[in-house]
């Protein structure tokens, strides 16, 4: 397990009131990492990822730069950043 830093999107944040947009969890995988998400604030899982499981296409994750799947290991101090797609017009 490794301790890593989290950044969220403001979009994401507003649905879970008292989340930050900052914050450090543990976990060893992406997968982890969003069940870790979910235990605090319940529903944000079903948010990023699907039943198959896999992360959802109108979500990007990416730790230390590189576009990742449920199964990326994460290190410690790995930079996660958790994007949605914003759509309108």
């Amino acid at each position: 397990m490794a301790i890593v830093a989290i950044t969220l999107t403001p979009a994401l944040t507003r649905l879970f009131p008292g989340c930050p947009r900052l914050l450090e969890m543990e976990a060893a995988n992406v997968r982890g990492l969003l069940d870790a998400l979910d235990a605090q604030w319940p529903g944000m899982r079903d948010r990023l990822s699907d039943s198959f499981p896999r992360i959802r296409p109108h979500v990007n994750i990416f730790v230390d730069g590189e576009r990742s799947v449920l199964e990326t290991p994460l290190r410690p101090g790995a930079r996660v950043f958790i994007i949605t797609a914003i759509s309108g017009g």
